[in-house]
C-alpha cells in the first residue's frame, strides 16, 4: 500500500456557474447540474441547461458535492455536462476502467475528507483541501481488479433498478387501464368503455363513471393518522424503527425495514403510531403527497410527523386506493396549504373521492394481476439490499488489502 495524494491519481475539475441569464429549462444548450438535487441512486436527472457552461465533466466521471450539507454525495456522469460551483468532477488518471475504485476509495475515507473541509455551519471542500488528500491505495494491476469487481455489483443493483422501474410502470399502466380509461374486461371478456359499456356523469368528479361504480370518500374507507412527533431530549425506553422523510424520498413503491433511524419512545406512543404491512404512508411536508406502502416493515417501526398513516378498513382496496393517491400527488402537493414549506393534512385526504366497483370481484381480479408484479419489486429491493450490504462489508477490506479480488 502506497499513501498518495488524490491529485497524484485522479483528474479532479470543480465546477464553476454559469450566469443566470445564459440557463433555461427547455433543453438549450447543454445540460447543467448544480447539485444533489439532481442526483438519484446511480445518475443525474438534470432541470436546466445553459448555452454557456464554464465547466464541464466527461461521460464516466465521478460527480462529487463539494459544498453545504451535502458534501460526499455522489453519482456518476452518464453524458457530458455543466457543472456548477457545487460540485466537482473526479476521474481515475490511469482511464474509466479504473474509476469504481476510486468512487469507493473516496467513500472510504469520506469521514476524514469531510473533517478536513472548512465551512463554519456546513463543510465546503476546496480544490487545495480535495487535491492534497491523503489516502493509501494499492498498486495499479490491484486497484483495476478492485474496479471491474465494484462496477460488476453496481451494475447489477442498476440494472435492478432499470426492471423495477419497467415494473412500476407496467402496474401503472394496468391501473390507468382499469381504473382511469375504465378499459377493465366487461363479462365477456372486452375492455368495458370501448365496448359500449354504460357510463354516466359524476357531479363531484366532473367526468363520467361505470355505471356499477361508485364514489367513496377516502375518509370513508380508512383513517388517517399524523405520525408521532419525538423529542430527542426526553427519550422512552423503546427502541424503534422510524420513518422519516428521508425515507420516503429515496424510494417509489415501498418502504422497507433498511436504513430507519432508531429513536426511543414510551410504549404508548409504540402502540399509537405503529405501522403495519400493507399500511399507506403520505408525506405532509418535505415532498408533500408522496406516497408509499409498506413492505418487510419490523416490530414497532413508527411513522413520524412528516408523515400520515393511512389504514383502510377493507385491504382489498389498497392497491386501487393507493395508485389513487399516486396518480394524485401532483394535485395533493398543490392543493395543500402553507407558505414556505406547503403541508398535506387529514381534512384534504379525508374529503378526496376515489372511484370504485361494486363488484368486489373485479377489485380482487385487479389484485391478483398487481401483486405478482408488486412480490417482483420487493423481491428485487431486497436484492439489492443484500448485494449493497456485501459490496459495503467487503469494501474496507479490500481497500486495505484483507482480501483479494
Amino acid at each position: 500500500m502506497n499513501k498518495v495524494k488524490l491529485s497524484e491519481i485522479a483528474n479532479i475539475k470543480m465546477g464553476q456557474s454559469p450566469s443566470g441569464e445564459t440557463c433555461n429549462e427547455v433543453g438549450e444548450g447543454v445540460a447543467l447540474l448544480n447539485g444533489p438535487a439532481e442526483f438519484t441512486s446511480s445518475y443525474p436527472v438534470p432541470k436546466q441547461y445553459t448555452i454557456d457552461g464554464k465547466r464541464f465533466c466527461n461521460k464516466g466521471d465521478i460527480l462529487f458535492c463539494v459544498r453545504g450539507s451535502t458534501t460526499g454525495r455522489m453519482n456518476w456522469a452518464d453524458q457530458k455536462y455543466a457543472l456548477g460551483r457545487g460540485l466537482a468532477s473526479i476521474s481515475h488518471k490511469n482511464g474509466y476502467e479504473y474509476n469504481h475504485f476510486l468512487k469507493f476509495l473516496l467513500y472510504s475515507n469520506l469521514n476524514a475528507l469531510l473533517n478536513a473541509a472548512n465551512g463554519s455551519t456546513f463543510p465546503n471542500l476546496t480544490s487545495d483541501i480535495l487535491a492534497s488528500f491523503e489516502m493509501c491505495v494499492p498498486d495499479l494491476k490491484i486497484q483495476r481488479s478492485i474496479s471491474i469487481f465494484l462496477n460488476s455489483i453496481d451494475s447489477k443493483i442498476e440494472l435492478n433498478n432499470q426492471i423495477n422501474a419497467e415494473l412500476e410502470s407496467m402496474a401503472k399502466t394496468l391501473y390507468d387501464y382499469w381504473f382511469v380509461q375504465y378499459d377493465f374486461p366487461n363479462e365477456n371478456e372486452k375492455p368495458y368503455k370501448s365496448s359500449g359499456g354504460k357510463m354516466v356523469w359524476s357531479e363531484e368528479l366532473k367526468r363520467e363513471i361505470p355505471e356499477e361504480w361508485e364514489l367513496h370518500k377516502l375518509g370513508d374507507l380508512g383513517n388517517f393518522k399524523n405520525g408521532v412527533n419525538y423529542d430527542p431530549s426526553n427519550p422512552g425506553d423503546v427502541a424503534c424503527p422510524i420513518i422519516n422523510v428521508r425515507n420516503i424520498s429515496s424510494s417509489t413503491y415501498f418502504l422497507k425495514n433498511e436504513d430507519l433511524d432508531i429513536v426511543y419512545l414510551r410504549m404508548s406512543d409504540v402502540k399509537k403510531y405503529a405501522v403495519h404491512n400493507g399500511s399507506i404512508i403520505i408525506a405532509r411536508s418535505g415532498i408533500p403527497g408522496a406516497t408509499r406502502l409498506i413492505a418487510d416493515i419490523a416490530e414497532n417501526t413508527l411513522y413520524c410527523g412528516f408523515a400520515i398513516h393511512y389504514e383502510l378498513e377493507n385491504l382489498d382496496y389498497k392497491i386501487p386506493v393507493f395508485f389513487y393517491l399516486k396518480s394524485i400527488e401532483y394535485q395533493i402537493q398543490n392543493g395543500s396549504g402553507g407558505t414556505i414549506m406547503k403541508n398535506v393534512n387529514q381534512l384534504t385526504l379525508n374529503a378526496l373521492n376515489v372511484s370504485l366497483p361494486r363488484d368486489k370481484g373485479l377489485i380482487l381480479a385487479f389484485n391478483n394481476l398487481i401483486k405478482p408484479i408488486f412480490d417482483k419489486i420487493s423481491l428485487i429491493q431486497n436484492e439489492n439490499q443484500k448485494l449493497t450490504e456485501l459490496r459495503d462489508w467487503l469494501l474496507p477490506m479490500l481497500m486495505n488489502g484483507q482480501v483479494k479480488v
